[in-house]
């Protein structure tokens, strides 16, 4: 009886103690309160009491920065993490872990990239924008036209080759797209984008100049010009020379990529005539007469041409073609040798004509020489060789020509219509020295003709 006694104490005591420890759990379960953790990417910014509270932080952030770039699609760049946890009477600064996650959080766009030997030179909103920014690069320096052409003929396609027609484009180093997340200020419009492809991101260089050298100096060895150098560098002044050892900022671009353009082309030019010169004495020595007038030819040439951002590269002929034969100039080249010196025998000075007043006294007054009239032509010619040494009008003789034979003879041909010499000119006997007519003072058409010797006058019939 003591036994059976003992241990129904002893299970008493058992219960008692399993109903102590299962309160005292419950009393510690109920105490504890839900926290969380806040991380991202990994990285443990501190606690928040409300999960929501934080999510609705980084909600906000979301919509601030579309509503700044309606245009994008903005998304968190780093994923931003929630780990809960169960503590006793926590110690938890939800406004100082919210101020952490603003610092932290990075707000990205999606963006389409271009990209130029595994860099990204460009980033655009999206496809579409990069596809145009590429296209009207190269509409830049070719026409669109030729471009959309170009685009929808095939490999295989040979075009025929008119007066311009472009045979191929391309970009001298290939650009990709590719998607990317990037912070929205980092995205370029077309135009930008454009900008960049065309003059490249400016890169700094440092000169150290050499003495002697000035701005001058610096706008030839970097191609800059002397106002991107000026801005640049504040302190230089344009005619001043530079210092040796002063350092000088450069800001140097080229282009990330460049349009080439293959043209080839049909064109016609001109083939230059070529001029013979055939000399003969039917002509006067220093005289030239056209025998033979001269006609360009043309031919046809099918042409290439190699520009790289509307510089000429190489250019050339594929193949030409004589349309028409070009037709030699022959001009006659005179080197007959007239003498100046006359003979003393004088020739009529017309062409046929009749002597209608002769020397003597008329009317009161003596005529010096012999009036010629009555001629069909009407060519006055030198009664021998000689030297023109007057040609113009001179009072009542009209138009009038005086040669000079060199023996002591002067001949004089006055009321001449027209004079086809010069003074100075060495002429032939019976050579063309104008046309009869009625100049000065004149009753009709008629040749007035005076010899002269030694500066006395002589009777004309006397000679002829």
């Amino acid at each position: 009886m003591k036994e059976t006694t003992g241990l129904w104490k002893k299970a008493l005591a058992i219960a008692l103690l399993a109903m102590t420890l299962s309160f005292g759990t419950v009393y510690a379960e109920d105490n504890l309160e839900n926290i969380y953790h806040v991380y991202i990417d990994g990285k443990h910014l501190g606690l928040v009491e409300n999960k929501t509270d934080a999510e609705e932080y980084v909600d906000q952030r979301l919509m601030e920065a579309q509503d700044k770039h309606e245009e994008l699609e903005v998304e968190l760049l780093e994923k931003v993490t929630y780990v809960p946890e169960k503590q006793f009477s926590p110690s938890v600064e939800t406004e100082e872990t919210l101020r952490e996650l603003e610092e932290e959080i990075e707000i990205a766009a999606s963006a389409v990239s271009l990209v130029v030997e595994d860099e990204a030179v460009a980033h655009l909103a999206n496809e579409k924008d990069a596809d145009k920014a590429l296209q009207r690069y190269k509409e830049k320096f070719v026409d669109e036209e030729d471009l959309q052409a170009l685009e929808e003929r095939s490999d295989e396609e040979k075009p025929d080759v008119e007066d311009k027609t472009i045979m191929d484009v391309e970009l001298t180093k290939q650009v990709k797209q590719q998607e990317q997340l990037v912070e929205p200020s980092e995205i370029k419009q077309v135009d930008d984008a454009i900008e960049i492809l065309e003059k490249g991101v400016p890169e700094q260089t440092v000169h150290v100049a050499d003495e002697g050298e000035d701005v001058e100096d610096l706008t030839s060895e970097y191609d800059v010009s002397k106002d991107e150098l000026l801005q640049d560098n504040p302190h230089l002044v344009e005619s001043d020379s530079l210092s040796k050892g002063e350092e000088i900022d450069i800001s140097e671009t080229e282009p990330v990529t460049e349009v080439l353009v293959r043209e080839e082309g049909i064109k016609k030019e001109k083939i230059p005539y070529e001029t013979e010169i055939v000399e003969t004495d039917d002509l006067e020595k220093g005289k030239k007469e056209t025998k033979q007038k001269g006609q360009d030819g043309e031919k046809e040439i099918h042409y290439y041409k190699d520009k790289k951002n509307d510089r000429t590269m190489d250019e050339g002929t594929i193949k030409e073609k004589e349309i028409k034969k070009p037709e030699k100039e022959i001009i006659l080249k005179g080197t007959k040798v007239i003498p100046s010196k006359g003979s003393g025998n004088f020739s009529w000075p017309a062409v046929d004509g009749s002597i209608t007043s002769k020397q003597g006294e008329r009317w009161g007054k003596y005529h010096k020489g012999i009036d010629i009239a009555g001629v069909k032509d009407r060519t006055i010619k030198a009664a021998d060789h000689g030297k023109v040494i007057e040609a113009g009008k001179d009072g009542a003789y009209g138009n009038k020509v005086v040669i000079d034979h060199n023996n002591g003879y002067e001949t004089t041909y006055a009321h001449l219509e027209s004079i086809d010499v010069n003074e100075g000119d060495t002429v032939e006997k019976g050579s063309s020295l104008g046309d009869m007519g009625t100049t000065g003072r004149s009753t009709g058409v008629h040749l007035h003709f005076e010899i002269h010797k030694d500066g006395s006058l002589e009777n004309p019939l006397d000679h002829i």
